[in-house]
């Protein structure tokens, strides 16, 4: 974990990256083998990913974040056991054995990375996004977050402190954002349905619609 209130580091461009680990380059030659014999379809591949990073892992998540902001003994039981609270809605699996729950608030903003490789937790936010495995963002993010977070569109007060949360194998985050103001209206499934992928890592806020995208 690293406090950040500041930062005046020389911006780096993220730029294309075309590195790939070990792990990611058996992968890709594996798949290009199988679409090359005609297989498996390369559109297929590419829905079931979509559907895995930006549908069904993330909508784990969003449950998580509206029912803590309607219920705060189910907060409470967040902030001291993540890893129980989230598996009583049933999102248990694999690399979520171990969580933690990052509350943002008013003084603080909070925003997850893993630095060494990919750490992500898979049973409430799906696939991680291609940006989160990149080297760029793995190493700028820890020096320059706030600059980072204006090139997803995130403008902070000068005054709040960015905290940024290295994952590890033994530990994976999930970021509890604020609750949108005059939302009290909204049930459970309604603010669910208002929490993004991003907001959850940090690198987003939530908007009510028809609000400027954050």
């Amino acid at each position: 974990m690293h406090d950040h209130p500041h930062h005046d580091s020389p911006h780096h461009d993220h730029g294309p990256d075309n590195r790939l680990d070990p792990m990611e380059a058996r992968t890709r030659a594996l798949e290009t083998l199988l679409v090359e014999k005609g297989l498996v379809d390369p559109a297929t591949i590419e829905a079931i990913v979509q559907s895995c990073e930006e549908r069904i892992g993330p909508r784990n998540g969003a449950r998580v974040v509206a029912k803590a902001w309607v219920d705060p003994e189910f907060a409470e039981w967040l902030k001291q056991d993540a890893t129980a609270a989230i598996n009583s809605l049933g999102f248990a699996g694999r690399q979520s054995e171990h969580l933690a729950a990052l509350f943002n608030d008013a003084e603080t903003h909070h925003i997850i990375v893993c630095t060494l490789c990919s750490c992500y937790p898979w049973a409430v936010l799906g696939l991680p996004p291609s940006w989160y495995k990149s080297p760029p963002y793995r190493s700028r993010v820890v020096i320059e977050p706030r600059k980072v977070l204006a090139e997803f569109g995130v403008e902070l007060p000068e005054e709040m402190r960015v905290r940024v949360w290295d994952s590890t194998s033994e530990m994976r985050y999930l970021v509890i954002p604020q609750r949108p103001a005059n939302t009290e209206h909204l049930d459970e499934e309604a603010l669910a349905a208002l929490v993004t992928r991003d907001s959850m890592i940090g690198t987003g806020l939530v908007s009510l619609p028809g609000e400027a995208a954050q």
